[in-house]
């Protein structure tokens, strides 16, 4: 069993070593990195896309990650990535950027290319939601607004997210972490959609438009859970899948997840596995989640992008 483990993973290195060229992923646009709740972009030098932006560059991408507020409103979090996107293209030359958004990231990237268009070439959703969390739902119903459970929370989640960014180097962004969870419900979910529909599925599970005002929209997710037996990080995701009744990924339903061209939604991934964390613990058993976000760009670069 041991060899025929090592068989097949000096066979895919070498299969995929084409990858690691020099101009791999080097596409015409910069690539834009975007957390999700609770995210940055490096804490102690460990990053959030865990090794993703050092491979993408050694195949020739600029990438950018960015940092905005751990915990907040959809819509200032996309503000606050459309300033930056602004300053991208100044400093790159470059008329418009890919933005790559995980999770709550995936709402942040869909505002930006939803007001500003013409400074995006395509949006990727990765674990987005895009159509409601049954996890915020949950947590909605049990700290409900105005009650003293909810600032009670709101307190504790609000100082845990300004460590985030203290540790991550940065002055405190703004922080609501009542107006994440509301954006993150169905509800919240489905009134974002209605104001930025781009890519967004007709009807739930479905799949969206893959272009849109002259952005080409992806999606791809994970139904994983526990992909790991080292990684404790898939613990913590096997209690929260619990509220899901659909095939989910700890945080987010795969039918959730879709936007536009949909590539991919049952990986053996988690929410974690997704940004290639626990610091690289992943399934054996699956595609690694580097190898996915590589052969994305690369899918952009072959695609004049």
């Amino acid at each position: 069993m041991r060899f025929k483990i090592y068989f097949f993973a000096v066979l895919s290195i070498f299969i995929t070593s084409s990858a690691f060229s020099s101009d791999y992923t080097k596409t015409k646009y910069p690539v834009v990195l975007v957390h999700g709740l609770f995210g940055f972009d490096d804490i102690l030098g460990i990053d959030y896309f865990y090794r993703i932006p050092q491979i993408l560059r050694s195949g020739g991408t600029q990438v950018y990650v960015i940092k905005v507020s751990a915990a907040n409103d959809s819509e200032l979090r996309g503000e606050q990535l459309l300033k930056q996107v602004r300053h991208i293209r100044a400093i790159s030359g470059s008329k418009k950027v890919h933005l790559i958004g995980h999770s709550q990231g995936a709402q942040t990237i869909r505002y930006v290319a939803s007001v500003k268009p013409k400074f995006i070439a395509s949006v990727t959703s990765i674990g987005g939601v895009n159509w409601g969390s049954s996890l915020a739902d949950v947590v909605r119903r049990t700290f409900s607004p105005g009650s003293f459970s909810e600032h009670t929370i709101a307190t504790v989640t609000n100082s845990v997210t300004k460590l985030i960014e203290l540790l991550s180097g940065h002055k405190t962004l703004p922080t609501d972490s009542v107006a994440a969870l509301e954006s993150l419900t169905t509800q919240g979910t489905l009134a974002f959609n209605r104001k930025y529909p781009e890519g967004v599925p007709s009807y739930y599970c479905g799949k969206g438009n893959a272009v849109e005002n002259g952005v080409r929209y992806f999606s791809w997710s994970g139904t994983g859970v526990v992909t790991n037996f080292f990684d404790a990080s898939d613990y913590v995701l096997l209690a929260t899948s619990s509220v899901f009744s659909e095939p989910n990924d700890g945080l987010v339903s795969a039918c959730s997840s879709n936007l536009g061209h949909v590539l991919r939604n049952n990986y053996n991934m988690n929410h974690a596995d997704e940004i290639n964390q626990l610091l690289g613990i992943s399934s054996w058993f699956e595609t690694d989640p580097v190898n996915v976000y590589r052969d994305h760009v690369n899918r952009l670069k072959n695609m004049g992008l």
